[in-house]
């Protein structure tokens, strides 16, 4: 598993989208946390958006970015855990095409290192809709560092080997 310096880094266009009743972009720092890590990367912020903790807006707010060209990735941060606010999961269900179990389960088992049995508080998932792929992280900034920094940051590089989700892109929409 390496990065293959013979190939071309080819950036992703990808929204931020921080789900929370409870603060605002101002007060975001996983937002701000995971636009540091994606930009620094040499990847490109499409759009930045934050919506409250309410499955219909999120749907609404996912299917605008699923259909905007200009983005091939959507991260939310934010709504994965298991009070009663927390719908992020069930909205990214609802617009999704295809999950990627292994998002989330890659995820719990990596942040398994830092927070022990916690990790199955969150609910962290991923799928494929409209040829966009969204991957859903918890809110903490701790979470969000995990994410991109153990699982996003190489498989969003179209250098990293064997294999990654860059390659993909243009076959997202085959039938």
């Amino acid at each position: 598993m390496a990065i293959d310096e013979t190939q071309e880094f080819l950036p992703v266009r990808i929204a931020v989208l921080t789900v929370s009743d409870t603060r605002g972009l101002s007060e975001d720092r996983s937002g701000d946390t995971l636009i540091e890590r994606l930009t620094t990367a040499g990847h490109i912020l499409a759009n930045r958006a934050l919506e409250r903790d309410d499955v219909d807006a999120i749907v609404e707010r996912l299917a605008t970015l699923i259909s905007d060209p200009e983005i091939d990735v959507i991260i939310t941060t934010g709504g994965t855990g298991v009070t009663g606010r927390d719908v992020t999961p069930e909205a990214v269900e609802a617009v999704a095409e295809k999950m990627i179990p292994g998002f989330g389960e890659a995820f719990r088992w990596l942040s398994y290192q830092n927070i022990g049995t916690s990790t199955i508080q969150s609910r962290a998932c991923a799928c494929v809709a409209g040829g966009t792929y969204i991957f859903a992280l918890p809110g903490s900034t701790g979470a969000v560092k995990d994410g991109w920094d153990m699982i996003l940051k190489d498989q969003l590089d179209s250098r990293f080997r064997p294999c990654n989700f860059v390659e993909l892109m243009p076959r997202l929409m085959e039938r």
